[in-house]
């Protein structure tokens, strides 16, 4: 049963294609898609340029959004959902990849830059605003400088990666809770903590 309008936009940034299904860059993906199945939510319906469904998280009626552009066009997706259902940026939580965080670290920001991913920085030119809150999931450094970021964030996590991503997920979801019931600050103090970086 349907709980009322649209009240806030869930999205998880990634690459469409199975290719990319495991991939770094896909960690907002894996997160929402993570969040889905907790949540008894199908992320089937084509709209948006994207996969999305909605249904009911902490009393709020979400809509979980995964755009089906690649990454560098994210913000497609996003300023047409929220036009469609008259969302602000302030109900628009974002989940990402980071990679100045390690694997296995969350890091809840309630506004900002970039930070330099793509699919962010996508939004922020689009919307025109940078007032989105946003749970950045770690996927690691860059083993060497002199690595190209495309091939790094490409790549797919190790098995013990893969473990310690899988492991932070149901903390991503409370985190994700929290903001819903307009606890930030709160879910900022709890989860900040894990991993360093911005």
């Amino acid at each position: 049963m349907k709980i009322g309008p649209i009240e806030y936009m869930i999205v998880g940034l990634g690459n469409p294609g199975r290719q990319y299904e495991s991939t770094r860059h896909n960690a907002g993906a894996i997160a929402l898609d993570y969040l889905a199945g907790q949540e008894n939510i199908q992320v089937k319906r084509l709209k948006f340029q994207s996969l999305c469904g909605d249904g009911g998280i902490r009393g709020k009626r979400v809509l979980l959004l995964k755009p089906a552009t690649f990454m560098n066009r994210s913000g497609e997706a996003v300023r047409d959902a929220m036009a469609f259902y008259k969302i602000p940026p302030q109900r628009v939580i974002v989940l990402l990849d980071d990679i100045t965080l390690p694997v296995g670290a969350m890091r809840i920001r309630r506004s900002g830059s970039s930070g330099g991913q793509k699919g962010m920085e996508n939004i922020l030119y689009l919307t025109g605003s940078d007032e989105f809150p946003r749970i950045k999931i770690g996927v690691g450094h860059k083993p060497h400088p002199d690595m190209d970021l495309a091939d790094w964030v490409l790549s797919r996590f190790s098995p013990a990666e893969a473990k310690a991503l899988e492991a932070l997920l149901p903390d991503v979801r409370e985190g994700l809770e929290l903001i819903l019931e307009g606890s930030i600050e709160e879910a900022m103090n709890k989860y900040n903590i894990r991993g360093q970086g911005k």
